[in-house]
């Protein structure tokens, strides 16, 4: 299995730090994949449902740990690529999580 194809459409939230589309062997595409912002750090939510029991079920995910690993691998290089492309790494965004700047709310700049 080959992922031939990443998109990776980050956004600007505390947890949620981008969408990510897949290709696999140039034939199928899988949707809605995220990096998500952890206690334990970035990981890849695979694409899910919220079940009437207000649980979320995977609707697509790999079986094996190896699987897992390539999938990964490949969307973090895209990540990477793409926080470059707008000035950053994922280093300095590791910093800014632990080091956040505090802005006082009440001062309007006057």
């Amino acid at each position: 299995m080959e992922i031939t194809e990443v998109k990776v459409f980050p956004v600007n939230e505390e947890r949620l730090k981008a969408y990510v589309t897949i290709t696999i062997d140039n034939c199928f595409v899988v949707r809605d994949l995220k990096i998500i912002n952890g206690n334990n750090g970035l990981f890849v939510a695979m694409p899910s449902k919220k079940r009437k029991d207000g649980q979320f079920k995977d609707i697509a995910h790999p079986l094996n740990n190896e699987t897992r690993e390539l999938i990964e691998n490949r969307i973090f290089e895209q990540y990477e690529s793409e926080l470059k492309k707008m000035g950053q790494t994922l280093e300095q965004m590791t910093i800014a999580k632990s080091n956040p700047t505090n802005y006082d709310q009440s001062d309007d700049g006057q």
